[in-house]
């Protein structure tokens, strides 16, 4: 049995509407061998079969989405690679002066993937959901400009910023806190950027920042 939560979402924009969306509560998580564990209990295939049929599909999408071909997959989905700036690289725009990125400042950033209808079909014949509760989000006592602000004042301090810090600082929950701080670095007026990337990806001091 599957629970739905009814999720508040972040105000982003400061209109002080409450806005809600539905989702799904994670009850477990399955690695690749549990995965394989359970899609073979039935089956009477092998794992090793099953392993070598996963890696197998794992390498071919990797080559095909790296030649800029888009993978559909009957019953699952369709997969395509897209592309973003790398780390300490700025997106330019179409009409500026600023310096055109070329390839080499470029690299796939992610996957797109969009599930097959069939799949959809087959997931909501087979689920039966039930409620799960709400979640209300920690509310901040201060603007989103005021949180902004709080930021680039401890980064001026300290020179980097965790979402943990910006959590503190704003007294927004660590999931808000980085849905947040996301959007910041996407708004090129923030002052807000990034360096590095993956677990060591930290919050810093845009050059040339409009406050």
């Amino acid at each position: 049995m599957a629970k739905y939560i009814k999720q508040e979402m972040p105000d982003i924009a400061g209109t002080g509407e409450k806005k809600a969306y539905y989702r799904m509560k994670t009850e477990h998580h399955f690695d690749t061998e549990k995965f394989v564990k359970w899609m073979t209990r039935f089956s009477g295939m092998k794992r090793g079969e099953v392993m070598k049929v996963l890696l197998e599909a794992s390498d071919t999408l990797a080559e095909l989405l790296a030649m800029g071909i888009s993978v559909q997959i009957e019953g699952i989905g369709t997969f395509r690679a897209t592309v973003g700036v790398k780390k300490d690289k700025e997106m330019d725009t179409l009409d500026g002066d600023e310096q055109k990125r070329n390839a080499m400042s470029l690299h796939v950033d992610g996957v797109n993937f969009r599930a097959d209808k069939e799949l959809l079909k087959e997931i909501n014949r087979r689920c039966d959901l039930k409620r799960g509760g709400e979640r209300r989000l920690h509310k901040s006592p201060y603007t989103l400009e005021e949180r902004r602000q709080l930021a680039l004042q401890y980064l001026e301090q300290e020179g980097i910023l965790h979402v943990s810090d910006y959590a503190n600082l704003t007294k927004l929950s660590r999931t808000t806190a980085g849905r947040e701080l996301i959007a910041l670095r996407k708004d090129p007026t923030s002052g807000i950027t990034t360096k590095g990337r993956g677990t060591a990806k930290v919050y810093v001091k845009a050059k040339d920042d409009v406050l």
